[in-house]
């Protein structure tokens, strides 16, 4: 069960769902392929000091790439961004827990950084300010102009 689910007040309807984007897996899969890669390399190679070396690069690459995307896909399991009709909630931990809410009529802008890249595959970062506080940056989020619109669109 998501956590906004479970603090909803009476009336409370959830409008928007944010979630991080795909690309936080993008380190894990590039040191999977050089792990593939290594282990390509290794079976082709036939001097006898080089094909250990290749193999111990292979396996060291694999167990860095299975905790990368381990790490990513927990990281976007236990982060919750979402946007109601009454206030804006973002969750973040699975043991200890931290969230942040404010109140919609507490917002004075939501602010959106996309780099290139984030442009094309429709992720970036955004900021919350509100009165006489704002958020940190919260990165990587997916469709952050949809989270945005959702925002402001009161």
């Amino acid at each position: 069960m998501r956590y906004i689910d479970k603090i909803l007040q009476p009336g409370e309807t959830v409008l928007f769902y944010g979630r991080l984007h795909w690309i936080l897996y993008a380190p894990g899969i590039t040191l999977l392929v050089v792990a593939i890669a290594l282990l390509g390399l290794a079976t082709r190679v036939q001097s006898g000091i080089v094909v250990p070396a290749l193999l111990v690069a292979a396996v060291v690459s694999a167990v860095a790439a299975g905790a990368a995307i381990f790490s990513a896909w927990f990281r976007r399991w236990t982060t919750e961004l979402d946007v109601t009709d009454r206030r804006i909630v973002h969750k973040r931990g699975f043991i200890t827990r931290h969230t942040i809410e404010m109140n919609m009529d507490k917002i004075e802008s939501v602010d959106v950084d996309q780099s290139i890249l984030g442009r094309i595959l429709d992720y970036g970062d955004i900021t919350i300010r509100g009165t006489g506080t704002g958020w940190d940056p919260i990165r990587t989020i997916r469709a952050p102009l949809r989270f945005r619109n959702h925002v402001t669109a009161r």
